[in-house]
């Protein structure tokens, strides 16, 4: 098969695109042939081996989240089958979506409808999961409650104003001039320009603050906007220092599993939430998607599509 291969640490120099093994379907396992992969924001970190992410050993195919055809089932898989389309995201260390085949097992896995494109399904795989463990299963934001939404425009805070709108929550959420707009299309009731206002001016009306972008300003940022009693939800790397003794402070444990999936699409089916804005590449033309992923001023997710 044809991939994506990290052949060291480095810039998107030091990605090739050439050819991995096929994988092949063990107990429980299916392969898929991938039609679309995502490029999440902690993609670039691996390349580069940043802190935790540091690699080990290469070749290395990166991506987390795909959709895709089922070419072969594992023994004692009986809940799918070839020809199923399908969609998931990777077990949590585990990556190899850059690529065109997959194997993964099949719990993590769920049927994609037919009215949903492999590049959108690929997109909202692990943002939808990050999002829906971070606003509803650890933040349990509640109707009528404030929420400021860090990096509005992103994949996965974007998903997140969707879902925090629904939810029947008063929405805020930062994000670049270019993206003002964007994110109040999503639903947010009030979209801060964060290169023109400071936007702890707010003041502590906050029950929630979920913060995908991080550092130490942000972060500090967060905890004055909030209220007594309330939560910050992160994401992004916590800076040293940065604590508040009356406000929870959470980070989702982000499950890989097929129940959130289903979720997300019965999200999707109601009118809740809608597909991100999509940039499509060519997968081997992922290094130039990863030169955009890390300028960070991009409305919604880059797709890699393999077909």
């Amino acid at each position: 098969m044809k991939a994506v291969l990290l052949t060291n640490h480095g810039g998107p120099e030091m990605m090739r695109y050439g050819d991995a093994p096929d994988p092949v379907a063990g107990p429980g396992d299916v392969v898929v042939e991938i039609h679309a992969a995502s490029i999440n924001g902690a993609d670039p970190k691996v390349r580069l081996g940043n802190g935790r992410y540091k690699l080990t050993q290469f070749p290395h195919i990166l991506g987390r989240d795909f959709s895709g055809i089922v070419s072969a089932v594992g023994a004692g898989v009986s809940d799918l089958k070839i020809g199923d389309a399908v969609f998931g995201v990777t077990e949590q260390g585990i990556e190899g979506t850059y690529a065109e085949k997959i194997v993964i097992k099949a719990a993590l896995v769920a049927k994609k409808p037919a009215s949903l494109g492999h590049a959108e399904a690929a997109a909202l795989g692990l943002v939808s999961l990050t999002a829906l463990t971070a606003i509803e299963d650890t933040a349990h934001l509640k109707a009528g409650e404030t929420i400021l939404i860090q990096g509005g425009a992103g994949g996965v805070a974007g998903f997140a104003v969707q879902l925090a709108k629904h939810i029947g929550a008063k929405v805020i959420a930062t994000a670049s001039a270019n993206n003002l707009a964007y994110v109040k299309n999503l639903g947010a009731d009030r979209a801060i320009d964060y290169n023109a206002q400071d936007f702890t001016t707010i003041g502590p009306v906050c029950d929630v603050v979920f913060d995908t972008v991080g550092g130490a300003a942000v972060r500090a940022g967060s905890y004055k906007v909030l209220k007594p009693g309330g939560r910050l939800v992160w994401i992004a790397p916590a800076p040293d220092g940065a604590v508040r003794a009356d406000v929870e402070t959470l980070k989702p444990d982000v499950k890989r599993d097929r129940a959130h999936l289903e979720r997300m699409l019965s999200l999707l089916a109601s009118g809740a939430v809608r597909p991100p804005t999509i940039v499509r590449y060519k997968l081997a033309d992922a290094a130039k998607a990863h030169q955009v992923s890390e300028g960070r001023h991009l409305q919604g997710k880059l797709v890699l599509e393999m077909r």
